[in-house]
């Protein structure tokens, strides 16, 4: 268990670092009042000392926890070799990097850029050149989506409040119901070109998709010569214990073994907190992006790509894929007993592997803070005192999404800090 976490004092170490950004940089985000000094596999201290258990892993991006040895030795590594050539030349990691992440998915060839968001620009490039010649443009999503916050990625998203003071917002996106095929198949016009799902809408709330969903999808898009995109940059990366989400919702599902989408993004774990994307497209996609009609200065450098292939040497040696869908299975029973035991506080949890949602009560009167806020916020803020990171998402969502390799002990000292924390709210 962790020690008592002791609030920030006027004038303290806390009160400078805040002062800075107060001051200098742009108040784009709703921070926490935590500042951080180090962390060490998956556990961060702030700079009272105080140490926390991180079950957010940095939204999905620590994919191996605080300072990974390996990590550390590839950056050292290459950084001492080559560091950045641009994309006018060739290195081999992009092109292991490449073919490394080819090989966990299909036949195909991958795009490098920096994040996640770029990642799902270079989708929307890729629709809009595939169907330009037809006068096809129109890209379907999903309500509840998240998709990045470019301009495009802000219009592909289906949630109100990302979109709001960025008006007009870019055309050529319409949002329909998550897991309705039927609506999607209704929602199609002549300007349709593609459909882009996230295989577990993360900040909507973890809502897996069905594998019933998946496969009539692939069936729309073939019968009306559609691409199926999935922005894989959370859910992705082992972290249901397969690489990618939609094989491990698949699973043992008769058709699921020749389902394939047509592009995938990803970013988030790739990296480890190195900031890294990526989009990949199969067959016979991959060439449609020719020479001059996409481009990034820093997408695919022998950095980067040198951490990302050290991140997969790790994750295959260790086992993690399997071992994120255990472990994961062991924080999500245990929530499920918790809201047995405590059900005027959680509801439940669902998701999969280490890619969880718990469930809040709507309305938990006992729950201090501004009621005005979210109980989600509020319910984190009260596992902050207690010593652990975990990541709102919507009204009554928190979410965890640890490192792949968290250890069994820390899934449930995590447990029991959440129960710490209900037992104190249910009174």
């Amino acid at each position: 268990m962790s020690e008592p976490i002791t609030s920030p004092a006027a004038g303290s170490p806390f009160e400078a670092i805040r002062g800075l950004f107060h001051q200098h940089v742009v108040p784009s985000y709703g921070r926490f009042d935590l500042a951080f000094t180090h962390g060490s596999g998956s556990h961060v201290f702030d700079v009272a000392g105080n140490r926390y258990l991180d079950l957010g892993g940095g939204i999905a991006v620590n994919s191996l926890g605080h300072a990974h040895p390996a990590i550390t030795e590839a950056l050292i590594e290459q950084s001492r070799k080559l560091v950045h050539v641009s994309n006018l030349y060739y290195h081999e990691p992009q092109g292991r990097l490449a073919e490394a992440l080819s090989n966990l998915i299909a036949p195909g060839k991958v795009f490098f850029c920096n994040s996640g968001a770029e990642a799902n620009e270079g989708l929307y490039k890729l629709a809009r050149k595939y169907g330009h010649d037809q006068g096809r443009f129109e890209i379907l999503t999903t309500l509840n989506s998240f998709h990045g916050r470019t301009l495009a990625g802000i219009a592909a998203t289906g949630q109100d409040k990302v979109k709001k003071g960025f008006e007009p917002m870019t055309p050529g996106f319409r949002h329909v119901p998550f897991n309705n095929p039927q609506a999607m198949r209704d929602a199609i016009s002549p300007a349709t070109v593609a459909v882009l799902i996230e295989g577990i809408q993360g900040e909507g709330g973890v809502t897996p998709a069905t594998a019933e969903y998946l496969l009539a999808l692939r069936r729309l898009c073939d019968e009306k010569q559609l691409l199926l995109l999935m922005d894989s940059v959370q859910c992705g990366h082992f972290r249901t214990g397969r690489f990618q989400s939609y094989q491990r919702i698949l699973e043992g599902v008769p058709g699921g073994e020749n389902f394939l989408p047509d592009a995938i993004s990803m970013a988030k774990s790739l990296g480890g907190g190195f900031p890294i994307g990526a989009f990949w497209v199969r067959s016979p996609y991959a060439d449609l992006l020719g020479a001059g009609t996409h481009g990034t200065t820093y997408g695919g450098t022998p950095l980067g790509c040198a951490v990302a292939l050290k991140i997969l040497e790790v994750i295959r040696r260790e086992n993690l894929a399997d071992h994120a869908r255990q472990t994961g299975e062991v924080l999500q029973r245990g929530i499920e007993a918790l809201a047995q035991k405590y059900p005027a506080i959680l509801r439940g949890a669902r998701g999969l592997g280490l890619m969880l949602g718990m469930e809040l009560a709507e309305n938990i009167p006992s729950l201090p803070g501004d009621s005005a806020k979210p109980v989600s916020i509020r319910f984190v803020n009260r596992l902050h005192e207690a010593g652990l990171l975990t990541i709102p998402a919507g009204t009554n969502i928190v979410r965890l999404l640890p490192a792949l390799n968290l250890p069994r002990i820390d899934a449930g000292e995590g447990l029991d800090l959440i129960e710490s924390v209900a037992a104190k709210l249910a009174g």
